[in-house]
């Protein structure tokens, strides 16, 4: 006889969070581990796909283009917010990871490789936050600073 456990697919966390490292900004890493029906893994592309059309628009039309300044901390952001997600669930400890995405049901250790795809999150995820904080503020205060120059002429 078939149990509710044994039709709950086997999700790795290691697997889990890699796909946050690797294509988290798309949300894929949420189809994985909560399935087709989550919502918020098909809201992740869009935003991500606003923030490159800034890149793109930023790389066509060049820096003045104020629209590209808008769209483009979006990808930073998606991309922060996959690689928080990848070192959470990096970090759950393997019991609870089964419990929670397993039914309980215990596979193997995850060992060094969601460990090593901790440590990659955190270094990507930091590089973008810190990116993504500094463009939008030397952004923000350029435009002060033109402001401030246009009313003083």
């Amino acid at each position: 006889m078939s149990t509710a456990q044994d039709r709950v697919p086997y999700r790795s966390k290691t697997v889990a969070t890699w796909l946050a490292l690797g294509l988290g900004a798309f949300g894929v890493h949420r189809l994985y581990v909560h399935g087709l029906k989550d919502k918020l893994a098909w809201l992740h592309p869009w935003p991500s796909l606003i923030g490159l059309y800034g890149i793109h628009r930023m790389d066509t039309l060049g820096q003045d283009d104020r629209l590209a300044w808008v769209l483009m901390p979006w990808l930073g952001l998606m991309l922060s917010i996959a690689m928080l997600q990848g070192i959470v669930w990096g970090l759950t400890p393997d019991e609870r990871w089964d419990q929670l995405r397993n039914g309980g049901r215990s596979g193997r250790a995850s060992g060094w490789g969601a460990v090593i795809g901790v440590v990659a999150c955190l270094m990507v995820g930091g590089a973008c936050l810190m990116t993504t904080i500094a463009f939008s503020a030397q952004r923000y205060f350029e435009s002060q600073a033109e402001a401030a120059k246009a009313l003083s002429q």
